[in-house]
């Protein structure tokens, strides 16, 4: 029943400090360079677009067994055996040839065993009675790196849209193959859908020399488009001699030589060794720079670059360039993403969500006023007083996180005032019954608090696990909803068993009544 001037001092400084947090909420940020936490409108409440994209998982399964038929040449070739007949089973997920001699059989099998793997037991190799050897992956491997490319490209998606200035995009996996993101305040989301649906892996091959109009390509090659002529193709080898993925940096600048657009790039340590190897090996030929496999540019080689930076030029304006960058500084996606469904959320129902969330929260949290001032009195009107600091220590910390509020999590704030009015009553009907039973006023106050502490820190324990458990398995305006509430019940314990055990026990201390007002 004792409260010492820290203590008082300390609950406080809290609750101003919780006031003070609530006020960029409210207020318009000054041209002062200072922090300025705000709760963030969700997609529900603000407006803005609705992106549901797909994973496509078979180009992962294909792009991985073209990797492996690339390198069981280059093996084979370097142990001085043959091949012959190789072919890609995309639904048996398998890859298969056979050997050039008989006779060379085991070897071949030695080599394709000795292939390197991305993980542990990725694929299987048998050989037929035919003499047919295949290589088949592993459902489990395929699997497991199909669910690692699924957290990979929400990364990659995550940092192309961050770059672009949304705020506080929503990005979330939906099932084995799918993304959600959520874009508040964008109501055209074309630029960013133009950009999640680029993979942008930019690799860099040489070309080799065909007759024009050449429709095969030659074994070991691939004939792709250039990207400003379409109809104008080229000859370009299917190994990469340097990877996109050793980028360091990429962004828009201008060309000296002709004042338009480009885009530079920085290769790390073993990008620009590679780089300096092919360049310098290969003098006079040409070099094609292909993204998502389209050739941007052709030049020849004229000397070893080994400095690891470069400049790609083409028919670029700023955006195009700015966007590319942005792309290449990104990183590739390991799988092509599709738009599946689209939404777009006009402000006017978001406002109209909001005023209907404001007015439930309005209207609820004056009819609890009122219950607690009707049934309880003086103490429902302390109550009351401890009630609005929770609701403004819940807003505090929301606002201290940069949390995004959505209509579950209004819902889930009013839901917390019912929970914390609970916590309150269940107190003063202690003292009441206390004081039933002939107790003196000092000695029901002390004894109300005493028993009704355990019974209240029991059912906010039970309900702070509850819906942890749902925050941590539910998805989306669920994890809004249960994160709200979680927040709730922390700041409902500060407010009850601090705040308004406060308020009750300086009234006594500074009033002395010989009844007390229940």
């Amino acid at each position: 029943m004792y409260y010492s001037r820290i203590k008082l001092l300390s609950v406080a400084a809290v609750c101003l400090l919780g006031a003070l947090l609530c006020v960029p909420n409210f207020v318009r940020k000054p041209a002062l360079n200072i922090p300025w936490p705000q709760i963030h409108l969700g997609l529900d409440l603000r407006g803005g677009s609705y992106l549901l994209l797909q994973v496509d998982l078979d180009s992962l399964t294909h792009d991985r067994l073209q990797s492996l038929s690339e390198n069981m040449r280059q093996a084979l070739i370097s142990a001085n055996l043959g091949y012959r007949n190789i072919s890609i089973d995309q639904k048996a997920a398998s890859l298969s040839f056979q050997p050039r001699d008989p006779s060379e059989k085991d070897r071949d099998v030695k080599v394709v065993e000795d292939l390197p793997r991305l993980v542990p037991n990725e694929f299987a190799v048998t050989s037929r009675d035919d003499g047919t050897i295949v290589l088949a992956l592993s459902p489990d491997a395929t699997r497991a790196r199909a669910h690692d490319a699924v957290s990979q490209a929400i990364e990659i998606v995550r940092r192309r849209i961050d770059a672009t200035g949304a705020v506080d995009p929503q990005i979330t996996r939906q099932g084995e193959d799918r993304i959600v993101v959520e874009l508040p305040g964008i109501s055209d989301p074309e630029r960013i859908k133009a950009l999640l649906g680029t993979t942008a892996r930019m690799t860099f091959r040489l070309v080799d020399e065909v007759p024009p109009g050449t429709a095969v390509a030659p074994p070991g090659d691939t004939i792709l488009p250039l990207a400003d002529h379409p109809d104008q193709t080229l000859a370009v080898r299917d190994h990469i001699d340097v990877d996109g993925a050793d980028l360091t940096n990429a962004g828009a600048t201008t060309d000296e030589q002709t004042g338009g657009w480009a885009v530079s790039f920085s290769l790390n340590s073993i990008g620009t060794r590679a780089f300096g190897d092919v360049t310098q090996a290969n003098v006079g030929r040409r070099f094609a720079i292909v993204l998502d496999n389209k050739v941007i540019e052709a030049p020849v080689i004229r000397s070893a670059i080994t400095g690891g930076n470069g400049i790609i030029t083409g028919n670029f304006d700023a955006h195009q360039a700015t966007d590319l960058g942005l792309l290449l500084r990104a990183g590739a996606l390991p799988v092509p993403l599709s738009v599946v469904e689209e939404r777009s959320i006009g402000p006017s129902l978001g406002a109209d969500s909001i005023r209907a969330g404001a007015m439930s929260l309005a209207v609820g949290f004056g009819l609890v006023i009122v219950f607690m001032a009707l049934f309880y009195g003086l103490f429902g009107w302390y109550a009351n007083v401890a009630l609005f600091a929770n609701l403004v220590l819940m807003l505090a910390i929301l606002s201290l996180f940069g949390a995004t509020l959505t209509l579950p999590g209004m819902a889930g704030m009013l839901l917390t005032l019912g929970m914390a009015v609970d916590a309150n009553i269940l107190i003063i009907e202690r003292i009441r019954e206390e004081l039933k039973r002939g107790r003196t006023p000092l000695a029901a106050m002390q004894a109300g608090f005493e028993r009704a502490t355990s019974t209240v820190l029991d059912s906010n324990a039970t309900a702070f696990l509850a819906h942890v458990m749902l925050f941590v398995f539910g998805t989306g305006p669920v994890r809004g909803f249960a994160l709200t509430i979680t927040i709730g019940i922390a700041t409902t314990l500060f407010s009850t068993l601090f705040l308004s055990r406060m308020l009750m026990v300086r009234w006594y201390a500074l009033t002395r009544p010989s009844t007390l007002p229940v």
